[in-house]
């Protein structure tokens, strides 16, 4: 059974883990420290940390791996293997080096397209078609490492980042139930990747996260469904932010870009750039809870029709 390493940090790295300790010998886990989350910003330990404590495997936290006392600790384990999933950091050259069988990564792309840290959100926002995992060896450049083994899977209309997130961690963790033997036992291949066809999903910025009404219908849903659940699309309601986490789009309806040009007892519609508007459905006004859009306006006193989001 092989000594590995793993090191992940969200809710996405822990199907994996828990396959590689149904299936291996997890020596340590290396994931991000726990950080402050909530309005009472309390101290929450990564999903990961929590599945490795229950498993009583020894967790690192380094704030970087690099020049941390962590670093050597990690390479005098002599660990067969290294595995990342989402993990968050660039890992030193030295550790890269220091496992018998090399390190891979579990990535949430069809690389080369989407390196980097949010190729779920992207792939949605870009309106792919498809997207799937990719397992690869890691080099010191961001995943830019030899291709092992790919799984593809559709991106169907109405899905969103949490819904792709959660198919795509149960892929990886079956993808690399079935690439590990041969990397075990040495008989697998692996296929540089073309460095000329490579695109970048970089996090998610406050910039991304507003949405530009004059953009089309279609552009508009694949950006709000591809931010949902997290981080949020958003834009600009009366005097506060209106976080929009489902849409659908309506054909054939126009106005001013931004403008409400009418209400249903289950949607706000919204005219676009686009000779198509967006419905909203899923709505989370200021200062309010989340809620369906039929509720919040089964307690609106006032036409919304005329008002425009900005």
């Amino acid at each position: 059974m092989s000594n590995i390493i793993f090191m992940g940090t969200p809710e996405f790295s822990t199907k994996v883990l828990e396959m590689l300790i149904a299936e291996h010998n997890v020596i340590a886990v290396v994931t991000q420290p726990d950080r402050p989350v909530g309005r009472k910003r309390k101290l929450t330990p990564p999903p990961v940390k929590e599945v490795a404590l229950q498993h009583d495997i020894q967790v690192y936290q380094p704030e970087k791996l690099s020049g941390s006392e962590e670093l050597q600790t990690l390479i005098n384990l002599n660990a067969d293997l290294i595995v990342t999933a989402a993990f968050g950091q660039i890992l030193p050259e030295s550790l890269l080096e220091s496992p018998k069988l090399g390190a891979i990564n579990v990535h949430a792309s069809l690389l080369p397209k989407y390196r980097g840290g949010a190729p779920i959100h992207q792939a949605i926002i870009d309106g792919e078609p498809t997207t799937g995992i990719t397992i690869m060896y890691m080099v010191k450049k961001l995943d830019a490492g030899n291709i092992i083994s790919q799984s593809e899977i559709e991106i169907e209309e109405q899905d969103d980042v949490g819904t792709m997130h959660d198919k795509l961690s149960f892929i990886g963790a079956e993808l690399l139930k079935n690439t590990l033997p041969s990397i075990i036992n040495g008989t697998n291949e692996s296929i540089p990747q073309d460095n000329e066809k490579a695109t970048f999903a970089s996090n998610i910025s406050r910039e991304d996260e507003k949405i530009d009404w004059t953009a089309s219908a279609r552009t508009i849903f694949n950006q709000i469904r591809g931010l949902s659940p997290w981080p949020v699309a958003y834009t600009k309601f009366d005097d506060g932010n209106l976080k929009i986490y489902a849409a659908n789009i309506e054909r054939g309806k126009t106005g001013e870009p931004g403008m409400i040009i009418e209400t249903t007892k289950k949607a706000i519609i919204v005219a676009t750039g686009s000779e198509d508007a967006i419905a909203l459905t899923d709505i989370q006004v200021s200062g309010k809870k989340r809620m369906l859009a039929a509720n919040y306006l089964s307690g609106v006193q006032t036409s919304l029709v005329g008002k425009v989001l900005t």
